[in-house]
């Protein structure tokens, strides 16, 4: 959800505002996806690199965290959405990591689309705990190493129950996935847009999925052209 600090400027703003501006656009995509059955979104909310930016920027953020999943959770569970969340999340502020795990457990029954906010998230940071975790389990004797396969492997992952993603949507213009489930999107479709994440509605989602639609997802193989 990239481009919040540019809309901002763009506008003589403060980034805070900028970030806020950010929330209407994820309430929006997030009640569009429901609608047209998406079944898991992820979205990329506070990255492992960002506790480098400014205390100031920092502390807005997770105020801004508390405040959205406060005022959230009654709109989630009208909308059947269950929230998840993935990363680091012990190096969250006791606030927002409580606010996050009552958010979590009053929607735990819902059916509908699953909500995961990547938080203190960084892809290779989780594929190194992964590793850890599997040297750990190995040397503690749980495991065999020759039993150790890309399957195995994603049981280690932050939520093993969260499926590859289908389409990597990068607002903001950027080529570059900046550390996002770099492990899960290895066959991804990827969609890059110019337009900031704040400018981001239900049209361009529903561009970003036509421009999907169109592609033929291969996994390494090629067609056979006698079909």
């Amino acid at each position: 959800m990239d481009g919040n600090g540019r809309w901002a400027k763009k506008r003589v703003l403060p980034r805070s505002l900028g970030h806020r501006a950010g929330v209407d656009s994820t309430r929006e995509i997030v009640r569009a996806c429901g609608e047209i059955g998406v079944k898991y979104l992820t979205i990329y909310t506070f990255s492992s690199e960002n506790w480098s930016r400014p205390q100031k920027e920092v502390s807005a953020l997770m105020s801004l965290l508390v405040e959205m999943i406060r005022r959230e959770i009654s709109e989630l569970n009208k909308n059947n959405v269950r929230l998840r969340a993935i990363g680091e999340l012990d190096l969250l502020p006791e606030k927002p990591r409580a606010e996050l795990r009552d958010g979590i457990e009053k929607t735990s029954g819902n059916k509908g689309l699953t909500l995961t906010l990547a938080l203190s998230y960084g892809g290779r940071q989780e594929i190194v705990r992964a590793a850890r975790r599997i040297a750990e389990d190995a040397m503690a004797g749980k495991i065999a190493l020759d039993s150790v396969t890309t399957d195995l492997f994603s049981q280690y992952l932050f939520d093993p129950g969260l499926p590859d993603p289908e389409l990597l949507i990068r607002t903001g213009g950027d080529m570059r996935v900046s550390n996002f489930l770099l492990w899960q999107i290895a066959y991804s479709e990827i969609f890059v847009t110019d337009v900031l994440w704040p400018d981001f509605r239900r049209e361009h989602l529903d561009q970003a999925i036509a421009a999907y639609n169109q592609r033929e997802r291969r996994f390494g193989r090629v067609k056979d052209d006698s079909e």
